[in-house]
């Protein structure tokens, strides 16, 4: 069972599409629901994601929170109301290519650590030669610092297990560093090329400056996180039964 979880705000012209896109990439290879995690929206996503899902006879969940809280928060809302033990994530401006998600499933059987994290990777971007040259440097940036070795962090799609996820400290914009906190648990990080298209409708949430300014606390916090972890080996465990 594969719970494919987006948040969204404002993705009501998004939204549908990007469900039916899902159910053609997914409704022959496995088990799968779509949660879709309305923060806060001032259109309908979160009944125009029911519509669509009854439309295709695709299971769907619809959560809405009652004002925006940012997209680290809508996902680990969506994590949580998750029927699967293997969470796909994408974003809903539809820009991620469902299609791509059977491709990094497949690779969960090589994944040798119950902690994983298979990671999408925008290798050509649909984005201005502006936007792309600001996020070449805060990838090289951010993998000097935290060493996830991951080229594409920003990119939304990523697979990874429910427990895994669970297991993480949760803190405003964790979304964007997953990677490097499964390895801060001694899980195995993998990256697949993914396709990136345009937006479909509206305009991104975000700018270069909100961006920038807490990619740098949050690269800060996770360096800290990951100073004070602290893995222990255990060689031996016994148990006795009582009489």
């Amino acid at each position: 069972m594969i719970s494919v979880v987006i948040p969204a705000k404002d993705e009501q012209a998004n939204i549908g599409p990007l469900v039916e896109e899902i159910h053609r990439a997914l409704k022959d290879k496995t088990p799968f629901e779509v949660i879709v995690v309305d923060d806060g929206s001032n259109d309908d996503t979160f009944g125009e994601l029911l519509r669509t899902g009854e439309r295709l006879g695709c299971s769907t969940k619809a959560i809405r929170h009652e004002k925006s809280t940012g997209q680290s928060t809508a996902l680990h809302t969506g994590v949580q109301h998750a029927s699967g033990d293997i969470i796909a994530t994408l974003d809903a401006d539809g820009q991620n290519d469902p299609a791509d998600i059977p491709a990094m499933l497949d690779l969960i059987p090589t994944m040798t650590h119950s902690d994983f994290c298979i990671a999408g990777y925008r290798k050509n971007r649909k984005d201005t030669a502006w936007k792309r040259f600001q996020s070449r440097v805060a990838n090289k940036v951010r993998d000097g610092l935290l060493g996830d070795g991951v080229p594409d962090t920003g990119c939304g799609l990523k697979v990874f297990p429910k427990a895994s996820f669970l297991k993480l400290p949760y803190f405003d914009h964790m979304h964007r560093y997953i990677p490097a906190l499964i390895r801060r648990h001694g899980g195995e990080v993998k990256v697949s090329i993914v396709n990136h298209r345009d937006r479909m409708e509206g305009e991104s949430k975000y700018t270069a400056w909100n961006r920038v300014w807490v990619g740098i606390v949050d690269i800060i916090g996770v360096m800290w996180l990951n100073r004070r972890t602290r893995l222990p080996n255990v060689i031996k465990t016994e148990t006795t039964q009582a009489q």
